[in-house]
């Protein structure tokens, strides 16, 4: 390349970022003899708008410095957004200094980049700092400051500034409502959510899939699905964002079916599911045991190289485990070229749910020494316990919960609790786990004392679970399950009266049993019936799986319980 030949270099290189020319700028850059301050900011804001880049813009920001360069207000904005993106909080800080020599720190394009800066590494009080020095703000100062406080998870302090500044008198533009949006759906704030979209509305502002998907995140947060699909289906122009919202607000919210059917549904529409996308409908694969569908997305996750996105991964083991594909899992779980926590908790737990306990705790010590930056949390004990539950090891029941606190510096919730309870309780040490509620430092829950309740039941035990029936049914009046058990073990002893009248109590506080309910998955059609449903309007195929689930349980030797029905005087 003759830059000789050129003579406007920094002209040249402006143009050739603007065509995304990465290469050809560098080598350009290269070849330009004394680059002045203008052609290395050229290259710092294409390295961070257009590429990406961002370790190379701290490269060319120190190579400037190098070079007895002054950077300037068209360098520090574009560094300060790059080290919020690497989450490099000593460079920009470095760079905070040499900002408040030179007197930039009255810059507003400067300041608002080293609130996002110092918001997006974490630093929430120094962004704040910044805020408040601020003379004259604008309105992209705050919107810095509120989408920092939005997207850190200070939900509070995003509604509580956007107050502040409706009451100095600014006008919320999109960029305010899309942050606080996001506020009111992690607070479940849906009044103000509602504000927001009557405010859209009465602006006439633009429905598009910016401000559209935060407002179906918001209603999906709040539980209103039926609000947020009326805005999915007022949108004329719906992409990726739009449908990966109103999907994972389906599955999030248990709606596991229609979550599936808009996933057909986007397919038709022409528009390409993304890891968001596999994402959520594996999540409502694995509630609803959608085995079929999870397979057709490992497929396509393949096909599309997505099968090693680590989210994408950990959903797969997920949904194979929760679907009983357990070899499934596994293999997904050791192609994976890096685990996180949650990667690990998912196998781990999988394999204590399928009954497979010792090599659940081979994996958490597998864990320990070979997790690299995955270090066992509190859900990973909750697979630890429950698999020490599946085996009834309790001496290692009581070492594993006991490290928590000693190895890992981990206070145990009440999940963690309950594992305890439930495995001194199947172990026949029904007074021990009662003692070891009583002592907990907070008030047992329906999980705790339902996990005893249950081995009261198979045990026998009357005088414990007289105590446990107590609380539950102060704690859960509504749950006929509660009633039904407790009944069930005083028939079990032949207390008669008693079990008649937790029958009648159940009556008299307008409990209903709540029925059982299972999907049969045939040629990618899940079909729903409740415990006693007349199957008439079900077609032939399903009486087919039915036989077979028959045949298949004979085999194994299952016996049905006839004799647990409760006898009535």
């Amino acid at each position: 390349m003759l830059v000789n030949t050129i003579q406007k270099p920094n002209f040249l290189l402006s143009k050739i970022i603007d065509h995304r020319n990465f290469a050809y700028a560098s080598l350009l850059f290269s070849q330009i003899p004394h680059p002045n301050n203008y052609a290395f900011n050229v290259m710092i804001r294409g390295l961070t708008t257009t590429w990406q880049y961002y370790s190379k813009t701290l490269h060319f920001y120190y190579q400037m410095k190098f070079l007895g360069l002054k950077p300037n207000n068209f360098t520090y904005p574009f560094l300060f957004i790059a080290c919020a993106n690497l989450l490099e909080l000593s460079h920009g800080q470095l760079a905070h200094s040499s900002v408040f020599k030179l007197g930039l720190d009255v810059d507003s394009h400067t300041t608002h980049s080293l609130i996002t800066m110092y918001a997006r590494c974490g630093e929430l009080d120094r962004a704040r700092k910044v805020f408040d020095e601020i003379y004259e703000r604008d309105l992209v100062s705050w919107n810095s400051m509120i989408s920092g406080y939005s997207k850190m998870g200070y939900a509070s302090e995003a509604v509580e500034l956007f107050g502040k500044m409706r009451e100095e008198g600014f006008v919320p533009d999109e960029m305010t409502l899309v942050s606080i949006l996001g506020a009111c759906g992690d607070l479940g704030y849906l009044s103000l959510g509602m504000w927001v979209q009557g405010f859209v509305m009465k602006h006439k502002m633009k429905l598009n899939s910016f401000i559209g998907s935060a407002l179906i995140d918001m209603y999906g947060k709040c539980g209103d699905l039926v609000s947020a699909r009326r805005v999915f289906d007022g949108m004329h122009e719906k992409d990726v964002v739009t449908w990966n919202a109103m999907i994972t607000g389906y599955a999030q919210n248990g709606m596991s079916d229609e979550a599936i059917k808009l996933f057909h549904a986007m397919k038709y529409a022409g528009v390409k599911p993304d890891k968001i996308t596999l994402v959520g409908v594996l999540s409502a694969c694995a509630s609803i045991g959608a085995l079929d569908l999870g397979k057709w997305i490992d497929t396509y996750a393949s096909q599309r190289g997505l099968q090693h996105n680590i989210f994408v991964s950990t959903a797969l083991v997920d949904m194979y485990a929760k679907c009983g594909s357990l070899d499934d899992a596994q293999r997904v779980f050791e192609n994976m070229p890096v685990k996180n926590e949650v990667s690990w908790n998912a196998m781990i737990s999988a394999l204590a749910f399928h009954g497979r306990p010792h090599e659940a705790l081979s994996l958490f010590e597998r864990m320990s020494t070979e997790g690299r930056d995955a270090c066992p949390n509190d859900v990973t004990f909750v697979g630890v316990l429950s698999a020490c539950v599946h085996a009834g090891l309790v001496d290692e029941g009581w070492r594993y919960f006991k490290l928590m606190s000693s190895t890992y510096g981990l206070t145990p919730k009440i999940e963690h609790y309950s594992c305890m309870v439930d495995l001194l309780a199947r172990a026949g040490q029904l007074y021990e786990a009662w003692d070891f509620i009583e002592k907990m430092p907070e008030k047992p829950d329906e999980i705790v004392l339902g996990a005893l309740l249950g081995a009261c039941q198979k045990c026998k035990n009357i005088d414990v679970s007289e105590r446990v029936m107590q609380l539950l049914l102060q704690i859960e009046p509504s749950n006929s399950g509660n009633y039904v058990i407790s009944s069930k073990i005083y028939a079990n002893s032949r207390r008669w009266d008693e079990s008649a009248k937790m029958r009648v109590l159940m009556r008299q506080k307008g409990v209903n049993k709540t029925p059982g309910c299972s999907w049969i998955e045939i040629e990618a059609q899940l079909h729903e019936f409740l415990a006693g449903d007349d199957l008439l309007y079900h077609s032939i195929d399903i009486y087919q799986v039915f036989e077979l689930l028959n045949v298949e349980m004979k085999r194994e030797g299952y016996i049905p319980k006839v004799n647990q029905q409760v006898q009535m005087r």
